[in-house]
């Protein structure tokens, strides 16, 4: 591939031809030199590579977003074994299908001595049921498990069947990976478009490149959309433009499961970067989310925790921008609720932070469920009905309003937990006015 000295970029030779096979699968590499990517498990002298080259694998899961090359490697595991190769999908197999897998699998051993590798694609689609009948026959060796997931398998894959297996992750494509892709797609005459003539301009390439978001698939698929969405000019070239590699992938491919772990990541990340105070990165985040389509009342509800298990007393307000933010989204609704919801993100992300409230509240609680339930002491105790003061409830009490500075010394714990601190201000905004009227309040005391 060459680059012209014009400016409209890249030149590509074609010849027309009807092709009905998708792009994608076509350009499928056949053997473990032609994959692209994932050097880190697949690269010379690896061990999955050495595997996979001297036939002797052993059951793994492949965990990776959608286009990283999940079943790529699993097809050339078939290509490249002596063994039986078997496949099922799991959101079409049943439990029948799994066990007529392995009945046949334990008579190919039986008989012929011959291993059996199944490859399960989207493993996390099968229930618990579907797994447990699949597990003894992994546990047994009658079947070599190949497993792909865009899910974590460590949740959503039995944990028996996990430890009997080695997991791979593999990761999102770089920028210049996806770019090999390409190339190899425009000039592969046999299964690409090598037969065809075509001009493709280098800043419609690189738009296809950037929005693939790392997923070999999205780019073959884009690629081909523009090529055969571009009408052939009289001197028999399709020209790809950017306005059309824009029309062929109108919208990034943001991975955003709402029940998988992307999700959790993502949404870690938001509050991580709001309590680290960078409000730009709060503000990727929030961004990321919404693109995706999460749930806004999900993200207003992160914002109301955060506002006060982060924030807490260093900065009450920020607890009430975050209610009013929620409010917000109630009463305009999305996509313009984004702005109070951005507002919300960045007053959180700049406030002065503080957790002492959060500890506060969760050391209360472990005194609550670990510690003797101590009484109400008398003086505390309600004297409002009749014949309370008889048992000696409230007797005793001091009321503030009655002394200098409305404070007086007195027990308000139970007997056992005299003496107990929960909250322990910080110095850190607003706090820090609370931690010196504690202070002062601690010097009445011992006056």
């Amino acid at each position: 591939m060459a680059f012209t000295g014009d400016n409209r970029g890249m030149r590509i030779s074609f010849t027309d031809s009807s092709i009905s096979i998708p792009l994608a699968t076509r350009m499928r590499p056949k053997s473990i030199e032609e994959f692209v990517g994932q050097e880190e498990i697949v690269g010379e002298g690896k061990v999955l590579r050495k595997a996979i080259e001297e036939d002797k694998l052993t059951s793994v899961i492949f965990y990776g977003p959608p286009g990283t090359g999940k079943t790529t490697l699993a097809k050339i595991i078939a290509e490249n074994t002596r063994s039986n190769f078997e496949e099922l999908n799991a959101v079409t197999a049943g439990i029948a299908d799994i066990r007529e897998v392995i009945k046949v699998a334990r008579e190919k051993r039986m008989r012929l001595g011959q291993k059996t590798t199944l490859f399960i694609d989207e493993i996390h689609r099968f229930n618990k049921s579907q797994q447990d009948a699949l597990l003894p026959a992994v546990e047994d060796g009658i079947v070599i498990l190949i497993g792909a997931t865009t899910e974590n398998p460590y949740f959503e894959v039995n944990a028996p069947l996990v430890s009997r297996s080695r997991v791979y992750r593999l990761h999102p494509l770089t920028d210049d990976e996806i770019r090999i892709i390409l190339y190899r797609a425009l000039e592969d005459k046999e299964n690409g478009f090598g037969a065809l003539r075509v001009e493709v301009d280098k800043d419609a390439l690189e738009h296809i490149v950037s929005v693939s978001n790392g997923d070999a698939r999205i780019a073959l698929n884009a690629l081909e959309t523009a090529v055969f969405s571009t009408s052939i000019d009289d001197e028999g070239t399709r020209r790809v433009s950017l306005t059309v590699a824009e029309d062929s992938i109108q919208q990034r491919a943001i991975r955003y499961d709402k029940s998988g772990d992307a999700h959790y990541d993502t949404v870690s990340a938001f509050i991580k970067s709001m309590r680290g105070s960078d409000p730009d990165a709060a503000l990727y985040w929030l961004a990321r989310m919404i693109y995706a389509g999460e749930d806004p009342r999900f993200i207003a509800r992160r914002l109301i925790i955060h506002a006060a298990e982060d924030v807490g007393c260093a900065d009450p307000h920020a607890l009430l921008v975050a209610v009013a933010a929620a409010q917000a989204l109630e009463f305009v609704g999305m996509p313009e609720a984004r702005i109070p919801l951005a507002e919300a993100t960045v007053y959180i992300a700049c406030a002065p932070k503080s957790n002492a409230v959060c500890a506060g509240i969760n050391g209360a609680m472990k005194d609550v469920e670990t510690k003797r339930a101590g009484e109400v002491p008398l003086h505390l105790r309600d004297s409002s009905y009749r014949g309370a003061k008889t048992l000696g409830h409230g007797t005793g009490y001091k009321y503030p309003h009655d002394y200098p500075n409305n404070f007086v010394s007195q027990q308000y714990l139970p007997n056992n937990l005299k003496g107990r601190t929960y909250y322990n201000p910080t110095k850190n905004g607003y706090e820090g006015t609370i931690r010196a009227r504690i202070e002062y309040w601690n010097k009445l005391k011992k006056s």
